[in-house]
């Protein structure tokens, strides 16, 4: 009996989408060619850097969130594609320009260019369910997008793969009185560099990666930096030019910005460095079974697939891991030879039947399931004690 060909979509061209299309290539007897859409002009997702902010001359979003001076928080050696290196005259932590060059010498070496619509907004991907002769449900997916020319398009796949990242649409959380606030107001995925803002006084909010980072590039540059946390205070050392203060948490009529702690202070500048927002404009979570919010998507079978839907695939959405292995291992996590992820939509495939949400583990898996994207969310329901033990029962086939 001849094998059936699945058509299978990928959304976005980032490191993610990238790789989700060289393990599709890979099985041409399983697949065939990936339609890659790809809303900007280039590969490299938010690695694709653009000296400019806000949108482009066709007023297409700027997507990407480098800033001109990042280097990679993880070194190159445990960065990398599995099967791919970096150049080994590399060092370790590498310019934000070396992980683009890296991902297009990763797309020309496995011949991806050309499966990818440049400038192609997804409109929406929606199920279709349908009953087969046997009276077996099968679903496949109906996938509208358009054009830079306004041409709309609609096809059918067999499945989708949603690897359009989840760092380009910034988290500015509700700050009181905020627009009282007189200066400028900017979150880190309009941050390019420091030298506009010597000699002025900035409040970063937020103490992670960007937070900590971006704090120092604008000491440096003269600036007097205020980072604004409710981590522990740091204990190392930061440059001359960097206190660190509570939380902010409203800003006064008077413009002058409120901490937690009781203390005041003016500022000319407010650096919001507090993440980003989980977007999926184009897919309807409620159709899906899905609980899309700004912090988490929930619930994920092995934190790719909708219980409901397990051939819609959700790549690299957590967030504390090493991002490129990561992306790998979900799409390509072998059993034999088979890709495990391309597996469950080339034969039949069921989530098991706990991680439904009707069933009495969704309060403790929406939990569990927000804190391993990186978040703590720790509202639980009331009963989570007594449902630990069931939780812990479906922890093998969960995770």
């Amino acid at each position: 009996m001849a094998t059936v060909v699945q058509r299978v979509a990928v959304v976005g061209a980032g490191a993610a989408g990238l790789c989700a299309a060289r393990h599709i290539l890979a099985h041409p007897d399983r697949f065939g060619p990936p339609v890659v859409f790809e809303l900007s002009d280039d590969i490299g997702g938010t690695w694709c850097y653009e000296e400019r902010v806000g949108t482009k001359d066709d007023g297409r979003p700027i997507l990407s969130s480098m800033y001109r001076n990042l280097r990679t928080n993880l070194p190159k050696e445990v960065m990398m594609f599995p099967d791919f290196p970096f150049e080994p005259q590399l060092s370790s932590f590498l310019p934000h320009q070396e992980v683009q060059t890296y991902l297009q010498r990763y797309c020309r070496s496995h011949n991806i260019r050309r499966h990818i619509r440049f400038k192609t907004t997804v409109e929406s991907v929606k199920p279709v369910v349908m009953t087969t002769g046997g009276e077996e449900e099968r679903t496949t997916w109906r996938v509208t997008s358009s054009d830079s020319s306004g041409c709309q398009k609609t096809e059918t796949f067999d499945s989708v793969f949603v690897c359009s990242g989840h760092y380009s649409d910034p988290h500015i959380p509700d700050i009181p009185g905020i627009k009282n606030f007189k200066g400028q107001v900017l979150h880190s995925h309009a941050y390019r560099c420091a030298e506009p803002f010597s000699g002025q006084s900035v409040v970063v909010l937020g103490a992670r990666a960007s937070g900590l980072d971006i704090s120092m590039e604008l000491a440096k540059a003269g600036a007097q930096v205020t980072l604004s946390h409710g981590r522990p205070r740091f204990t190392f050392p930061l440059p001359a030019g960097v206190q660190q203060c509570s939380p902010l948490v409203a800003v006064g009529e008077d413009g002058r910005v409120h901490f937690q702690d009781g203390s005041l202070g003016a500022a000319d500048v407010l650096l919001f460095c507090t993440g980003y927002n989980f977007s999926y404009q184009f897919l309807d979570g409620a159709e899906l079974g899905l609980d899309i919010q700004e912090h988490g998507v929930a619930p994920l079978y092995r934190f790719m697939m909708p219980p409901a839907f397990p051939s819609l695939f959700f790549i690299g959405i957590c967030k504390i891991i090493c991002p490129f292995p990561n992306f790998d291992c979900q799409v390509s996590c072998r059993c034999g030879e088979t890709p495990a992820g391309l597996r469950s939509i080339s034969q039949r495939f069921e989530v098991p039947s706990c991680l439904h949400r009707s069933s009495s583990l969704w309060p403790c898996w929406t939990a569990r399931s927000r804190y391993h994207l990186g978040l703590k969310w720790r509202t639980m329901s009331g009963e989570n004690c007594r449902k630990k033990q069931h939780e812990e029962s479906c922890s093998t086939t969960c995770w």
